[in-house]
C-alpha cells in the first residue's frame, strides 16, 4: 500500500511500510493513521462528487465523529468489506487487519478514480487550453515577466512579444541564430504537423513504456537473491520515488519545431572524438 502514496504526492509520515504497519496496529489511537484516512478522503471526494467526507481527526473526543464519517463515506462508496460498514460502530476499526482493509480500499479506489479522471479529460478542450497556457506561462517565467491573474493567452503573447523585441534590440543580430523553419505555416499545415507529431508521440510512448517495464523487471530481479530479500523495503524506498518521476509521455510539441534553430540540423556522430570527450566515464573501462 505504501508504494502507491508517493505517486499521488502524499508526503506524510507513513511512506515507509514499517511505519504504516505500526499505525495500523494502533488504529484510531494513531494520529498518523487518522491523518492518512482524512488525506485519502480529501483526494477521493472531488473526483466522484461525493456528499460524505472525512474531516474529524483531532483528539479523543472526535474519534466517534470520525468513525461516523468513515462509515458514511464507505457506504456511499459501496465498500465491499462488511466488517467496515456493519456491526457495532466502536468495534469496526479495533483490529489491525480491518485498519489495513480500510487503507487498501481507499487507496485502490483513489487509483481507479485517478485513471478514470485522466481518461475523461484527455483530448478535451480544457486540457488543450491548459497545455498551451502552461507553455506560454513557462515562456513568461523564463523572461522574468510578472505572473498574470488571467488565464487569457493573447495578452500573455503580447507581453512576450514586447519583451523579446526589447531583449533582441540589445544583443548582436546573430546571437539567436536563424530559424530552422524558414517559411510561415498556414492552418492546414499546422493541423497536418500536429497529426504527425501525435503519431510520433504515440510511438515514442509505446517505446518508453517498454523501457520502463524492463527497468521495473530488472530492479525486481535484484531482490531474488537471499541477501537482497531482506532489503526489499530499502530498495522500494529508494527506487519508487525515482520511478514515479518518470513519464512515458513525450513532451515534444509543435512549439519545439517553431523554436528550432539551424544548428539543430547538424547531426554529430555519437562516436566522434569531440563527443566522446564529454561522454567518456570510468565505467566504460570495466
Amino acid at each position: 500500500i505504501a508504494n502507491v502514496y508517493p505517486a499521488y504526492r502524499y508526503t506524510g509520515p507513513l511512506l515507509e511500510e514499517e511505519a504504516l504497519k505500526k499505525a495500523a496496529e494502533n488504529g484510531l489511537s494513531s494520529p498518523e493513521f487518522l491523518e492518512l484516512c482524512v488525506w485519502l478522503g480529501s483526494q477521493i471526494k472531488p473526483l466522484c462528487n461525493m456528499e460524505e467526507s472525512i474531516t474529524s481527526a483531532g483528539g479523543a473526543k472526535d474519534i466517534e465523529s470520525f468513525q461516523l464519517e468513515i462509515s458514511g463515506f464507505l457506504k456511499e462508496m459501496s465498500c465491499p468489506y462488511s466488517s467496515l460498514i456493519s456491526g457495532d460502530l466502536k468495534d469496526r476499526l479495533r483490529e489491525k487487519e480491518d485498519c489495513l482493509k480500510l487503507l487498501l480500499f481507499l487507496s485502490t479506489e483513489l487509483q481507479a478514480l485517478k485513471i478514470l479522471h485522466s481518461k475523461q479529460i484527455k483530448g478535451s478542450h480544457l486540457e488543450k487550453h491548459n497545455e498551451i497556457y502552461q507553455e506560454v506561462q513557462a515562456i513568461c517565467d523564463a523572461l522574468g515577466l510578472p505572473k498574470s491573474s488571467s488565464s487569457d493567452i493573447p495578452p500573455l503573447l503580447t507581453s512576450v512579444e514586447l519583451k523579446i523585441k526589447d531583449i533582441l534590440s540589445k544583443v548582436q543580430n546573430n546571437l539567436v541564430g536563424k530559424s530552422l523553419l524558414t517559411k510561415p505555416l498556414n492552418s492546414d499545415q499546422v493541423e497536418r504537423l500536429e497529426k504527425i507529431n501525435d503519431a510520433l508521440r504515440s510511438e515514442y510512448e509505446c517505446r518508453r513504456r517498454m523501457l520502463m517495464k524492463r527497468l521495473d523487471v530488472t530492479v525486481q530481479s535484484f531482490g531474488w537473491s537471499d541477501r537482497a530479500k531482506v532489503k526489499t523495503d530499502d530498495i522500494a524506498r529508494i527506487y519508487q520515488p525515482k520511478r514515479y518521476a518518470l513519464s512515458p509521455k513525450s513532451t515534444i510539441t509543435l512549439a519545439h519545431l517553431l523554436a528550432a534553430r539551424e544548428d539543430l540540423s547538424k547531426i554529430i556522430r555519437t562516436s566522434s572524438g569531440s563527443t566522446r570527450e564529454n561522454t567518456v566515464c570510468a565505467i566504460n573501462k570495466v
